[in-house]
């Protein structure tokens, strides 16, 4: 490999372990194994038969928890402690043969890539879970899965299209999170409104019931007759 298709790899490894790890460890470990691919040295133990059973079976697992409402956010939240730490990995692991400084960048870099898909993964699916009907979860979930495999062959076959592509996600990333993550913190503000039996506020302009609006402190009228 050369440096651009390193640096693709390593990259392309990062944010797919955001999203589906199992996919993304199946996908390179058995593209190695079958010969389609070469591996950098610290990742061809990817390729080990072991490696690829406990991947496939993880994926299995992640293909039905994944498509259950509230199991997903479940699941997403377990994998916060996963994703982040193995795309890290794997990105370090991907640029260990360049040098030392290459591997710490990748690591950082790497960790921060899969940090930001993984949130974006996880909070999207939050709002999701607020419809009540699961096939927006089960489309939502086969299109994560379509993403991690399309990204990553596009990564290995073509690295530039993929570094282009990955810099408009990158771009809409720190675009879309502080909507999404505002989004999400107003959903749990009404869903603590709710638990504690509170009213919801009146929309922003609009002036709230009578029996809504606080009292002000005045001082008692005088009795009639009295000035």
């Amino acid at each position: 490999m050369d440096v651009i298709d390193t640096v693709a790899l390593s990259l392309g490894a990062a944010w797919a372990s955001g999203i589906n790890l199992y996919a993304a460890l199946f996908m390179l470990g058995f593209m190695h194994s079958g010969g389609y691919l070469v591996l950098p040295p610290d990742l061809q133990i990817l390729a080990d038969p072991l490696v690829l059973a406990a991947a496939g079976f993880m994926y299995c697992v992640e293909f039905f928890a994944d498509k259950t409402p509230g199991v997903d956010s479940l699941w997403d939240g377990l994998h916060t402690f996963i994703r982040i730490p193995a795309g890290a990995l794997l990105a370090a692991g991907a640029v260990a043969e360049i040098g030392p400084a290459a591997e710490i960048a990748g690591l950082l870099i790497g960790g921060s890539l899969a940090a930001g898909a993984h949130t974006l993964k996880a909070g999207g699916r939050v709002l999701i879970n607020t419809s009540p009907e699961p096939f927006t979860n089960w489309g939502a979930s086969l299109g994560e899965d379509v993403l991690v495999i399309g990204g990553l062959w596009t990564a290995l076959n073509y690295p530039w299209l993929f570094l282009g592509a990955l810099l408009l996600f990158i771009i809409l990333l720190a675009w879309l999170l502080p909507r999404l993550l505002r989004a999400i913190g107003t959903l749990f503000s009404r869903l603590r409104r709710w638990l504690r039996g509170e009213p919801a506020p009146p929309p922003t302009g609009q002036v709230p019931p009578p029996s809504q609006v606080p009292p002000r402190n005045e001082p008692p009228l005088p009795p009639p007759g009295r000035p």
